[in-house]
């Protein structure tokens, strides 16, 4: 077996991933639910969860490397640079978890090991 890739991570989400979580959000819920989670999401702690378990509670299909994305994250872990924080929203009505921002790099990560820790907000 090939040796381990260390996988880096920012302490903190980027500034960028807000905007990013708000305009999926807008999709799933009305203007001001949106404002109010996105706020919640940017004084949330940071935890961490397996990816295989983030993926099971969101019920997403894992995308594979083929996608340019996930090609990209994978190549900034090759490259060992740090990857920002996912955002997750547990979403109590279906029981499932809203990945808000970081889908493609909780696809990076899983294809290199689906035990990885991978550090979020979560609201």
């Amino acid at each position: 077996m090939g040796k381990q890739i260390e996988i880096k991570w920012l302490p903190i989400p980027e500034e960028k991933n807000y905007p990013a979580a708000e305009s999926y959000l807008s999709l799933i819920y009305d203007e001001k639910t949106t404002e109010a989670v996105v706020s919640k999401l940017k004084t949330a702690p940071v935890s961490t969860f397996k990816a295989k378990d983030i993926f099971r509670a969101s019920g997403l299909s894992l995308l594979g490397i083929s996608n340019s994305q996930v090609e990209k994250d994978r190549g900034k872990i090759e490259d060992g640079k740090p990857l920002s924080p996912i955002l997750l929203v547990r979403e109590s009505s279906n029981g499932k978890v809203i990945v808000a921002d970081g889908y493609h790099r909780m696809c990076a990560v899983y294809s290199l090991s689906e035990d990885e820790l991978i550090p979020c907000k979560i609201v």
